[in-house]
């Protein structure tokens, strides 16, 4: 007989400690996980508007966000002669949260450990497994239903296939790193409901200590309404527990119920202010008071006579029919009741909220400031592992606390990046996961695996034999025979597979073409298999020029899809191995200021936008129907598969610095919400010599293509 839920729950949690355990004894050996930089975003949204490094007068930026250094500007304290820590940047972190988590208490040579650094953490992770969370895309005339990928169904969908044992299997090892990650005075909120919440308390009760929960609070998320003839669930489940016992508390109030006012503050008095009165002798206070006589009644009162004069000058006393004074407590100064753990003041988000991003699961930004308001210190750094629609970094972002979100679905991440791009936020980094898929394989195929086992895995999928070891050092090449060429010969095929912890360009691509024409005496063709690419990688296929060059994408969930198959026999002839997509802009101009007399000289570079080629429509989880539809857009009018762009006017080749942006729905830059605009005039302090501008664009879907261009002094 199977073990019921309740007899699972020591050996979830037992196991959860040991993977949490592996994680920590693996952030302190060489090869520990870590976190790559793929943008800096300095939010700039209007076209016309001076560059916002210039306007924001940060000339420094550079050497804030450059690695290992630090700006005296933002730290005062620092100084020449002395190594100070880096300045604090905030994090918009793509991947799963566990590697997230993992890169952040390693640190690198870059980042300190932010272990017992963060002050507060609020999780909202998904609670109903049998939620559909297909992503909708709206195209210039027709909407695209893409299912989740592999990653994202893991996070997602109902993919756990021992129901709510997996889940708490799930979230066990992530809630323990969480507390590592807590300061002492740390504080952690997990959003549920009643699908899981009973169970995660446990297994919270079980890591943070049953002394160190603090509330259950409960969130009125819903109105009134009838469930199958039954109550109606209108509520969600807000656990709060502490890491100690001195957790950091800011009380909060909440607004007077109805009831309340209608029974205190009944009074109004000459100038309209609602109040409610209180006595003001001293009977029944202990350690007596002051006797006196006040508007001819002597009484023992509770304050000196001075402070009944001033009392009565400041318009603060009420006189009862028999002439006794009495305190006014105006309500307009009383910031409301303490706060309790029953919220029914903060409703849910209605269709016409201002603050929507059409994220199906978004929380109202008054929940997230009341949580960081009330168990964060100004300046303190908040984390949400669960990032979904970025309410909490907006939250925080507002509140000026340092944050950090993380997310799984790029989906999410473009909405979270648009929102804080939207808001004006301060810069911030965008990251994902270093070495990934290396990361993947480790967990499918064990820590000691080689590079060349995951090649060997691709050439299989791919449906490529091995190639000799005496030819083959590396176990990354490969043989297909194909179709039959006449007189006896069949067609040869030589494939490479690049290694994960490599771009893929021009020497790969050179080096494959070499060995097509000379290896085993010579191919017909080539195929490369790449995992990530250099952003010229379209510059350099084209300028090749060579027919017999195939390169392809192979699909970054491929070590998540191999797991959840359960090995290589049962994925093979499921994989696409795609097209690569890339971007082709028209020739950058510079075009120095008019303005001589300017303190700082500038210039403007327009960039315009020229062709964007699609990832094989292939490679996205769609349908039939929904692959034709994005087919037809991409031949007729493949810019409006764009929905984020940005430009960075002087690329040091290593980190992209965003200086402009432009995404779908921007209205600061046109009122097409479907389209980004296709021009862009970045102002940009004037600099003798060559500029290396950076063009990147994200598509509908999340794929990313990048052109590097040097563009010469006018």
């Amino acid at each position: 007989m199977p073990k019921s839920l309740l007899e699972q729950l020591p050996d979830i949690v037992a196991n959860g400690r040991k993977q949490a355990e592996k994680i920590l004894e693996g952030i302190e050996s060489r090869h520990r996980v870590g976190l790559q930089t793929r943008e800096v975003v300095l939010p700039a949204r209007d076209t016309a508007a001076q560059d916002w490094v210039t306007q924001q007068n940060r000339n420094c930026q550079r050497e804030v966000f450059a690695p290992g250094q630090a700006s005296l500007i933002e730290n005062p304290q620092a100084t020449l002669g002395a190594a100070p820590e880096a300045p604090w940047a905030n994090r918009l972190i793509y991947g799963d949260n566990l590697l997230a988590m993992a890169a952040l208490l390693a640190g690198d040579e870059n980042t300190p450990s932010l272990r017992g650094k963060v002050d507060l953490i609020y999780i909202d992770p998904p609670f109903d497994s049998k939620a559909d969370y297909r992503t909708k895309v709206t195209l210039p005339g027709v909407e695209i239903e893409q299912k989740p990928t592999v990653i994202e169904q893991f996070a997602y969908s109902d993919t756990w296939s021992d129901g709510t044992a997996s889940y708490l299997t799930m979230i066990t090892p992530r809630l323990i790193l969480m507390r590592e990650l807590l300061a002492d005075t740390g504080s952690i909120y997990v959003h549920l409901d009643w699908h899981v919440g009973h169970y995660v308390k446990l297994v919270m009760d079980e890591i943070y200590g049953k002394h160190n929960f603090r509330n259950d609070i409960i969130w009125k998320s819903a109105a009134g309404h009838s469930d199958a003839g039954l109550m109606g669930i209108a509520h969600n489940n807000i656990m709060f527990y502490s890491k100690g016992s001195t957790p950091f508390w800011k009380q909060q109030y909440q607004p007077y119920e109805e009831e309340y006012l209608e029974s205190h503050y009944q009074k109004i008095d000459e100038s309209g202010r609602r109040f409610e009165d209180q006595d003001l002798t001293a009977a029944g206070l202990q350690g007596g008071g002051y006797e006196y006589e006040w508007n001819g009644l002597t009484k023992i009162w509770r304050c000196p006579l001075s402070t009944m004069k001033r009392h009565a000058d400041e318009g603060r006393i009420y006189y009862t029919r028999n002439g006794l004074a009495r305190y006014k407590r105006f309500l307009d100064e009383m910031e409301g009741a303490p706060l309790s753990d029953l919220w029914t003041d903060l409703p849910r988000l209605n269709s016409q909220a201002i603050e929507r991003v059409g994220y199906g699961t978004q929380k109202p930004e008054k929940l997230l400031e009341r949580i960081i308001r009330a168990s964060s210190p100004e300046n303190g750094i908040v984390a949400d592992f669960n990032g979904g629609s970025g309410t909490t970094a907006a939250a925080a972002e507002k509140l000026g606390r340092g944050w950090i979100t993380t997310d799984l679905g790029k989906p999410a991440c473009m909405i979270m990046r648009k929102r804080l791009i939207d808001q004006e936020a301060k810069p911030f980094l965008y990251q994902a996961i270093g070495d990934y898929q290396v990361e993947a394989a480790k967990a499918h195929l064990g820590r000691d695996f080689r590079i060349g086992d995951l090649s060997q895995i691709v050439l299989s999928l791919y449906g490529a034999l091995p190639l000799p070891p005496d030819v083959n050092p590396q176990r990354n090449l490969g043989q297909i025979a194909g179709m039959a060429l006449g007189a006896g010969r069949s067609s040869k095929t030589l494939v490479l597979a690049d290694s994960p912890n490599k771009l893929t360009g021009m020497a790969t691509l050179k080096k494959a073409i070499a060995q097509r024409d000379n290896l085993m005496g010579g191919w017909d063709r080539v195929v490369v298999l790449g995992w990530n690419f250099e952003p010229s990688i379209g510059e350099t296929i084209t300028a090749l020029n060579d027919s017999r060059l195939e390169v392809l994408v192979i699909p970054p969930d491929l070590m998540d899809r191999l797991k959840k198959k359960g090995g290589i026999d049962k994925l093979r002839g499921q994989v696409r191995f795609s097209s690569l997509q890339y971007l082709t802009i028209e020739p950058i101009t510079r075009q120095k200021s008019a303005n001589a007399g300017e303190e700082t000289p500038t210039e403007t570079l327009t960039v315009k936008l020229k062709n964007y080629v699609l990832l094989s429509p292939e490679a996205i989880n769609l349908d039939d129907a929904n692959r034709q539809a994005l087919q037809q857009v991409a031949n007729k009018e493949p810019l409006a598969l764009i929905e984020y762009w940005a430009v960075d006017p002087d690329y040091d080749g290593k980190v992209f610095r965003s200086v402009w942006q432009d995404y779908r729905g921007n209205s600061a830059n046109d009122a097409d919400v479907l389209r980004v605009v296709t021009q862009a005039q970045v102002s940009v302090p004037a600099k003798a010599g060559a500029r290396k501008v950076c063009v990147r664009v994200v598509d509908v879907f999340g794929f990313e293509a990048e052109v590097v261009a040097t563009v010469e002094a006018s």
